[in-house]
Parts: C-alpha cells; sequence; structure tokens
C-alpha cells in the first residue's frame, strides 16, 4: 500500500471513529442561549420529552419547610431570544426518587404549582441613555421626550416594584454622562424627569458617544454588584440613543466596544439611531443584544418602542417556579417541563426532601 492511500485509510478510521462514538456526546445542547442551562442539566432519555425548542437556564433554587420547592429560571427560544408570559399550567414537573426507574408526572393540582412574584431573589436594573446634544435639543426634542415617555410606560410595570428599576441619564460633548434621574422604580419620576428636558439643557455641539457607553456599563456593572448581593440575582440593560457618530474623539471606539464585549453577560445592550448620521454598523455592534434606526424624528417612537418591547421581555423571561413535593426524604430528580405553542423545553436538577412534613405554606 502506497503512502498516499494509508493517509487516506488513517483519515477515515478516525471519521469512523468519531461517528461511531457514544450517543450521549452526539447530542448537542450548546444552543445559542448565552449561559445554557445555567445549574441545570439535560433531562433523562427515559422521559423521552425530544428536541428542545425552549431552554430553561436555571439561576438558582431552594426548599422551603414543610414541603415546598422553589426553582428560579429563565426561558428563551434557541436562538436565544426572551420568552416572557408563560403561566402555571403551561409547566409539568416530573420526580424520580431513590426507588423510581425513571420519572414520575406530580399532579399540578396536588402540587399546587405557581409562578410566584419574585422581588425578593430577582432585581432587573434599566439605564436609559440619551444623546441630548445640540443636533437633538435643535431638531427632534419634543419626539425624543415622548418616545421616552413611551419606552418608560412600556418597561415599567403599571405599579411599582422594587424589582424593577430604571435610571435616566444624557450625553453631549462633555466628558460627563449626566444624571437625569437616579435609580428608581417609580414610573411617575421617570416621566417627570423626561419632561424637564428642554433645548437649554446643554449648549454642547458635540457627541461623545463613546464615553457615554464606556461611563454607562460602569454604571451598569456597579448596579449590578449591588443588585446581586446577598444571593440575589440581577439582570441589568444599557439602552442608548444618539443621532449622529461620535465627535468629541475623547475615546476610541475600540475601547467603547471592548467594554460592551467584556461586559458582565447579565448586561444586554441596545442602540438606538435617528437620521442619515449615525454609522449603523457602529450602533449595532454596541448594541450586541439589538439595534433599531429611525429613518426620521417621526419614527423615533415606534422605534423606541420596538426595543422597549425587547427589553421588557427580557426582564419578564424570569420565572419563580414553586411547588408542593409529595416527596418526603432523600435526594430527588426533578424535571421541569414547559410548552408555549408548538414549542417544550426541560431541565433538569435535583433537591433534597430532607425534613419535608407535605404541604406548603
Amino acid at each position: 500500500m502506497n503512502s498516499s492511500s494509508k493517509l487516506l485509510l488513517f483519515f477515515f478510521s478516525i471519521i469512523l471513529f468519531a461517528s461511531c462514538g457514544n450517543a450521549d456526546d452526539d447530542v448537542n445542547y450548546a444552543l445559542n442561549t448565552g449561559d445554557g442551562l445555567g445549574k441545570g442539566q439535560p433531562v433523562d432519555k427515559c422521559l423521552d420529552l425530544g428536541d428542545n425548542e425552549l431552554v430553561l437556564s436555571i439561576q438558582d433554587q431552594y426548599t422551603t419547610a414543610p414541603g415546598k420547592v422553589s426553582i428560579f429560571f429563565k426561558v428563551s427560544n434557541s436562538e436565544g431570544s426572551p420568552v416572557s408570559g408563560l403561566t402555571a399550567d403551561q409547566f409539568t414537573i416530573y420526580e424520580q426518587g431513590r426507588n423510581d426507574d425513571c420519572f414520575n408526572t406530580i399532579s399540578p393540582s396536588e402540587s399546587q404549582a405557581r409562578i410566584s412574584p419574585n422581588e425578593q431573589i430577582f432585581s432587573s436594573n434599566t439605564l436609559l441613555i440619551l444623546d441630548l446634544s445640540n443636533s437633538v435639543l435643535s431638531e427632534s426634542v419634543d419626539e425624543l421626550k415622548a418616545a421616552s415617555i413611551s419606552f418608560i410606560d412600556a418597561v415599567m410595570p403599571a405599579t411599582s416594584q422594587e424589582s424593577y428599576k430604571m435610571a435616566i441619564y444624557w450625553f453631549d460633548g462633555e466628558d460627563i454622562l449626566h444624571e437625569l434621574t437616579p435609580l428608581t422604580s417609580e414610573k411617575s419620576d421617570l416621566t417627570a424627569a423626561i419632561e424637564t428636558i428642554n433645548k437649554d439643557i446643554s449648549s454642547d455641539v458635540s457627541t461623545d458617544l463613546y464615553g457615554a457607553v464606556i461611563k454607562a456599563t460602569d454604571k451598569a456593572s456597579d448596579l449590578l454588584k449591588d443588585s446581586t448581593k446577598g444571593d440575589k440575582i440581577g439582570a441589568a440593560s444599557v439602552v442608548i440613543f444618539t443621532d449622529g457618530t461620535d465627535q468629541a474623539s475623547r475615546y476610541a471606539k475600540d475601547a467603547a466596544q471592548k467594554k460592551v464585549d467584556t461586559a458582565d453577560p447579565n448586561i444586554s445592550f441596545f442602540t438606538i439611531g435617528l437620521g442619515s448620521e449615525i454609522d449603523t454598523q457602529v450602533l449595532s455592534d454596541l448594541g450586541k443584544n439589538s439595534s433599531e434606526f429611525a429613518a426620521n424624528k417621526d419614527e423615533l417612537e415606534d422605534t423606541f418602542n420596538r426595543i422597549s418591547e425587547i427589553v421588557s421581555e427580557r426582564a419578564n423571561s424570569f420565572y419563580l417556579f414553586e411547588y408542593c413535593s409529595p416527596k418526603r426524604g432523600g435526594d430527588n430528580n426533578l424535571a421541569i417541563q414547559v410548552k408555549n405553542g408548538s414549542l417544550q423545553g426541560a431541565v433538569q436538577t435535583k433537591f433534597s426532601a430532607e425534613g419535608f412534613t407535605g404541604g406548603c405554606e
């Protein structure tokens, strides 16, 4: 056998070996969801639930006497987009104890399964960053104010909740990220702050876009650290509006992009551009989660609304699912399946039922 034939046989053997590996290794769970299944794992094959089109990423879990199991997770589709608005009747619970060959379905009515308020363990902060340089103030300030108020109405809950807060900042050409209103859960305070914007708020004709991105990312990082103290789970969104490109040249584009790219994965970035002077590629890169562009000021409110829908869905894709377990001891496997239309997904974890006596408070 000549050397080229030996080489072909060698490569064929490698390919054959790889294709005949263990079936478990052939399953690809690396969906584009940012952090995969979180603290969870793929569901045991004995359940035969099918392929996951939805991904349940477990963020935290705990048990409470006399028998409550609490699982905090976020739901996204296979492309990583958040899935909000799910209700308890869309979830199915499966448990496997020490004497079970596979999982048993737990009745939703008997288990009192529910989606509970998550204020005690979850915090979502939004930073709205507005370009108030001279071009905006002279040409589209009224439209920007209306769009910002619409954004606030869409993102903030109808009744204030401590787990959902927003702060508003603005920038021009100065090396400052100006605070319009500090972090608050009060929608009325945010709206009142927007109403204070007038054409005299800034006299700087320049635009320090990259500086605003860098400073906003630092603020979001600090907020995330503060909001996740005491075992809380936190997420933050940075939404940046501008009608132009960086004119101040105080900071490099690469420095701003690196700041975004290396930020905590629980910080999302969105950009909104207005007019023909923006650089859509730059804004798309900085708004790595989503970007929207308005051709003129009349389209601004609709553009803000498209981003607000995504920000709101992301915050509302976190669920605290709780139920009363029938188990009374030992370590047990738990699988949770969710169905949303024709899509389904599931995740598996474990919990200890030591000390469980029945019922839930």
